[in-house]
């Protein structure tokens, strides 16, 4: 039991609760066994209907066994506290057991709007649906990791950042039940779930892990947690679509949300709790040996007298990098959710099998995966700004070679996937960590944020125009979205501000920070 009102046996009590109510579900599905697992126009019977009501209820008291006391507390300390690490500060061993950790935790949230391309065929064979109709699906996803981006904020000013990972991953295997439903409509009451769940993850991630690496770190691991998990996702989606959608159906691919998410869950043994969450609770010295053990420290943020903003938006090299970034950001989900959604199904209908078409994107994510580490690396070491422009004009080819296999006979998409792949996994694994360096204090979260929110517009609209039966064919696609990515490119060039080497603290020269001693 934690001291000062937070119970982890509340929050054990909810997940068991939530496993149970999943685990009801079981049965019907198994029951579908001999007719390939289709469950379409089955009644729920009453074990399923009493399994989502442990499902709702165990959230329920997860959550309150994570909700902390003395939020007011929290609120007030929020404006005062703020962690730094030094700059020469070595890794330690915590450092990458932190990043390891949210590696994992990143595969898991990713994969499952990865996932989405997959179950779509399947889902227009088992329920009989049109292409617009089941559009419905992925929108509904889409929409949830919006609302989730801004709900799951609030929410980790108020948990932690380490609960609100923990309570993600309690609604990720809640959600894995998608698999059993016998309707499109409550798939798509699950998937918007799904995606509410997975919103804030990314954003969680990036804010913990620059808590506590430190500052000469901070780029490269930024990019390698975020790329690795971007690609792993991917990757993991596409071998469960491979190997186990051929002999279980595309509901595996939900399914699996169960094991997955408690592996989440019990990743939170190496996930630390933020600073600010800990000293607001009074706990100061567990705050101390987690920071130390970490090689951070916490101060008072001292603001002093107001001073003119000059980190406005109106200045004309913000604006234009609020532009390029938020242009880059379209053009990224407009590929990964509009067009590397629809590819198995498109695939399909050039006369792919679904295992075939699952396998070429299983082996274009894997040839994808260990460019990762190099992206990191020349992030790193040769340019934040060239290295993103690299990555966007790599996605440009991917996109033409991509326009070549939907335009030719007998052209292969192994290569221009994977391409496409490689440079919208290093496009997602940079942009965010490259935006938050970009802009000053002041106005470095909303803007941060917007980023984040356009990396998921471009997908919204894209299947908001398949429900009204607006679907363009893979070439038309391709042409809407090159025009998209090649101004981005051109607007990073002009307005990009190279990064590397530079402290962030000179985009806020009227700030500055002390150390208070006692804290």
């Amino acid at each position: 039991m934690v001291d000062n009102g937070r119970s982890p046996w509340l929050f054990l009590i909810g997940v068991t609760a939530v496993t149970i109510g999943v685990v009801a579900h079981m049965p019907m599905f198994w029951m579908g066994r001999d007719i390939g697992f289709r469950m379409a126009g089955m009644p729920m019977d009453g074990m399923m209907i009493a399994g989502m009501a442990l499902i709702v209820a165990g959230i329920g008291v997860a959550a309150w066994g994570l909700l902390p006391a003395n939020l007011a507390q929290q609120v007030a300390a929020a404006d005062r506290l703020s962690v730094s690490a030094p700059e020469d500060a070595p890794l330690s061993a915590a450092h990458w057991r932190l990043m390891a950790a949210l590696v994992v935790a990143l595969i898991i949230d990713i994969m499952k709007p990865a996932s989405l391309g997959f179950v779509i065929p399947g889902m227009m064979d088992e329920y009989g649906l049109s292409r617009e109709t089941v559009s419905l699906v992925p929108f509904a996803a889409l929409a949830g990791t919006v609302t989730g981006s801004i709900v799951w904020g609030a929410v980790a000013d108020v948990y932690g950042r380490k609960a609100t990972i923990l309570l993600s991953a309690v609604m990720f295997v809640g959600t894995s039940v998608c698999g059993t439903m016998p309707s499109l409509a409550w798939n798509i009451v699950m998937c918007f779930m799904m995606g509410a769940a997975a919103g804030g993850m990314l954003p969680v991630t990036y804010a913990l892990l620059a808590e506590m690496m430190p500052s000469r770190h901070r780029g490269w691991s930024l990019v390698l947690v975020g790329g690795l998990g971007a690609a792993g996702g991917y990757v993991a989606a596409s071998l469960v679509a491979a190997w186990l959608e051929p002999l279980l159906s595309w509901r595996i691919l939900w399914l699996v949300n169960l094991p997955s998410g408690l592996i989440l869950v019990a990743l939170g043994v190496f996930i630390p709790e933020s600073a600010k969450f800990l000293v607001a609770r009074g706990r100061h010295e567990e705050a101390r040996r987690i920071m130390a053990r970490f090689g951070s420290s916490l101060h008072m943020a001292d603001r002093g007298p107001p001073r003119p903003r000059r980190d406005s938006l109106q200045r004309p090299d913000l604006a234009g990098s609020m532009m390029a970034l938020n242009l880059t950001a379209i053009a990224w989900s407009l590929v990964n959710f509009g067009l590397l959604l629809w590819l198995p199904a498109e695939l399909v209908a050039r006369g792919y099998s679904m295992t075939s078409s699952s396998r070429l994107l299983a082996d274009s994510a894997l040839v994808a995966l260990p460019t990762v580490v190099f992206v990191a690396w020349i992030y790193h070491a040769w340019s934040t700004k060239l290295s993103l422009f690299a990555a966007s004009l790599a996605t440009l080819a991917g996109l033409g070679g991509m326009l070549w296999f939907a335009l030719a006979e007998n052209a292969s998409p192994f290569l221009p996937a994977a391409l496409l792949i490689i440079g919208s996994n290093a496009i997602i694994a940079m942009l965010l960590p490259y935006s938050a360096e970009s802009f000053p204090l002041r106005v470095r979260g909303r803007n941060t944020g917007w980023v984040a929110a356009s990396s998921k517009l471009g997908g919204v609209c894209a299947q908001g125009l398949a429900i009204f039966a607006i679907v363009p064919s893979l070439a038309a696609s391709i042409l809407t979205i090159m025009p998209v990515m090649a101004a981005s490119l051109v607007l990073l060039a002009r307005y990009g501000r190279e990064t590397r080497g530079s402290d962030l603290r000179d985009l806020d020269p009227e700030g500055h920070v002390f150390d208070k001693a006692g804290l």
